[in-house]
């Protein structure tokens, strides 16, 4: 089959979607399929050789967070090229809602189109605003992919229709195979995220970090990802900062070798989450999982039963919960074998089976994918008024 994947944020830039088309990708691409990925990337990029550049992306606020997306006639432009160029069977765009490559993409096309819905956000006015705008394209979507049941409930909420739940996937084998790096274990929490991101819950986490280090004082935080250090731990009495270890960016590999090392891998994200793949990644790769109690974060979870869950934002309940973990080897335990249990349900080996059932039913006897003529998407983005990139 030939598979057509439009990511909508920078490929340059790390990210939960992104990981997610990567390895779907590249899962698909080792089950014998042929694929192309097209997505936003600097010039400086070195892209898989699956990957097609969309051009430079810029930085737009998105949920909580900023996203870096390319949208314009100069974009559309590509899109509708990369489209003549190939004869794909069925085309998967991902966040087709977002004004970025995927709407450009949905706009564009004909034929079997499958959208896979990513984003949480009960409250977002702007999507309801757009429905208008975005109804025509929604309607070419031969089925409708949702990440969570939070991302489908705010599919249904926002935009009509439905969608069938699959998850984002994980490739357990990777993290389950990695070893442990010795001078990150020890009375040690890990932490992975953007640091100035302030949905990503590191403030959380550092306020609660003098109440575990008065009673468990040799614990350690090791931060893995990009932002201001010095700002990230201004809050913390200066004795205590040489406990906080930062690791900047790091590599798949030693992402995995940080959750297999730490006593327990702490989530404190406040919001704006519609998964949780690094959970899933934390008890892949063994490490027992305290996460706040976000509803997709009680998902990935199982309710509590395969990590522990605190109060939202709140950090006395983190560090309580935190310093009976690492007082707790057997609960530890008991957590580890739990996780690696309940993770198998996000492997690529069912993930994957699952997304290409769903290529299956929407192209059989349907023609390939084609591009509609200039006129018809230069239409759209006329509507739009959109200035060129």
């Amino acid at each position: 089959m030939r598979i057509g994947i439009v990511c909508p944020y920078s490929w340059d830039v790390p990210g939960g979607v992104q990981f997610h088309v990567r390895d779907l990708a590249e899962w698909l691409i080792n089950a014998g399929h042929e694929v192309s990925v097209l997505a936003p990337a600097d010039d400086e990029t070195v892209l898989p050789p699956y990957v097609v550049s969309a051009g430079r992306a810029v930085p737009v606020p998105y949920n909580g967070s900023v996203a870096r997306i390319n949208f314009g006639f100069l974009s559309a432009a590509r899109v509708r090229r990369w489209l003549h160029e190939w004869d794909f069977d069925v085309l998967h765009i991902h966040e087709p809602a977002t004004p970025s490559l995927a709407l450009l993409a949905c706009w564009a096309a004909q034929g079997p189109i499958v959208g896979t819905f990513h984003t949480s956000n009960p409250r977002s006015r702007s999507m309801i605003a757009a429905y208008g705008i975005l109804q025509s394209a929604l309607e070419k979507i031969s089925a409708r992919i949702a990440v969570s049941e939070y991302a489908r409930r705010t599919l249904v909420e926002h935009l009509g229709g439905d969608a069938v739940v699959i998850p984002n996937g994980v490739d357990v084998g990777f993290f389950d195979q990695v070893d442990p790096k010795p001078e990150w274990q020890g009375g040690t929490i890990g932490f992975v995220g953007r640091i100035d991101e302030p949905r990503k819950g590191l403030p959380v986490l550092m306020a609660a970090l003098p109440r575990i280090l008065e009673e468990l004082p040799d614990t350690r935080l090791l931060v893995a990802g990009r932002g201001d250090e010095e700002e990230a731990v201004a809050a913390l009495p200066p004795e205590m900062r040489e406990r906080v270890e930062f690791l900047g960016m790091v590599s798949d590999e030693d992402k995995a070798r940080l959750l297999a090392s730490v006593d327990v891998y702490v989530a404190p994200n406040t919001g704006g989450e519609s998964f949780g793949i690094i959970l899933v990644e934390a008890m892949s790769a063994g490490a027992p999982v305290l996460a706040s109690d976000l509803d997709a974060f009680a998902q990935v979870l199982d309710g509590g039963e395969a990590g522990e869950l605190f109060a939202n934002e709140d950090a006395d309940a983190l560090a309580e919960k935190a310093v009976a973990l690492l007082k707790d080897p057997a609960r530890r335990d008991e957590l580890r074998e739990r996780g690696s249990r309940h993770v198998q349900r996000f492997d690529w080996s069912t993930v994957g089976a699952d997304i290409l059932a769903v290529y299956e039913t929407v192209t059989s006897g349907a023609p390939p994918v084609a591009a509609e003529d200039e006129r018809s998407a230069g239409r759209w983005a006329t509507r739009l008024g959109l200035a060129r990139d």
